[in-house]
């Protein structure tokens, strides 16, 4: 259990999807033949760290690894295709490729199956990445086996750092807004045109509030734009940025 693959050919799996209301079938062939492949594997759709952490920041990193020959993203967890493309549209993640190992057998046959039936999740993936070329694994990120759920090797950056160590990363945007300001599309289409990725948190959904945006950036007026950590300010402070 957990060994470590590099070297050795990814397994020969069908994986059964349904897309567009039909199913259908994709095997290992089609997703890593004669191709350049990142595949990270999690213990489930919808859980915290994948949700938050794991997932989002390969979707973000996206362009980068693109840059650096990487053909496709694949997200893979043993859950069915139903929850893995209402998982998708949840995260927004148009870069990832998502592959539903509902049975299993992708993950038994990478010695990546575990049973986690202590938290009712019984069998799942546990979780790793690693980099394919042309079908095989040149390099495998492992989870240590301990307790609980770690997260300290299989991250977008770890494997970012193994690609190209000094390869430019793009900036971390969060763009605080609200419905029907004007300023915000601004603000936006300022980033859009520069090509920047950004993280839009929009007042009024999932509990937040002006309160929210007083306590983080000391304004009440939106957008708030924060780039790598820094408050930039509203959209004309953000045009300032960008023209400097």
């Amino acid at each position: 259990m957990l060994n470590n693959r590099e070297g050795q050919a990814v397994p020969s799996t069908v994986f059964t999807v349904q897309q567009d209301n039909q199913w259908s079938q994709i095997s290992s062939e089609d997703l890593f033949a004669g191709k350049k492949v990142i595949l990270f594997a999690l213990p489930g759709a919808f859980t915290p760290t994948c949700s938050s952490t794991h997932l989002p920041r390969y979707n973000e990193l996206a362009p980068i690894f693109a840059k650096e020959g990487v053909d496709s993203i694949i997200c893979l967890s043993v859950n069915d295709t139903f929850v893995m493309n209402a998982w998708q549209a949840d995260q927004d993640a148009a870069n990832i490729t998502f592959i539903p190992d509902g049975n299993g057998s992708f993950s038994r046959d990478m010695d990546m199956l575990v049973n986690k039936s202590e938290i009712g999740f019984r069998d799942r993936s546990w979780r790793y990445s690693m980099l394919v070329v042309d079908g095989v694994i040149e390099k495998q990120f492992i989870e240590p086996d301990v307790p609980g759920d770690p997260f300290q090797v299989s991250d977008a950056d770890t494997m970012l750092n193994y690609l190209n160590p000094n390869a430019e990363q793009a900036k971390r945007v969060s763009v605080f807004t609200k419905p029907g300001c004007p300023h915000c599309v601004r603000a936006k289409a300022a980033l859009s045109a520069k090509n920047m990725s950004y993280e839009e948190i929009e007042l009024g959904s999932q509990g937040l509030s002006y309160s929210s945006l007083m306590a983080i950036s000391g304004q009440g007026t939106t957008p708030q734009i924060f780039i790598d950590g820094e408050h930039i300010g509203g959209a004309d402070e953000l045009e300032a940025w960008l023209s400097a």
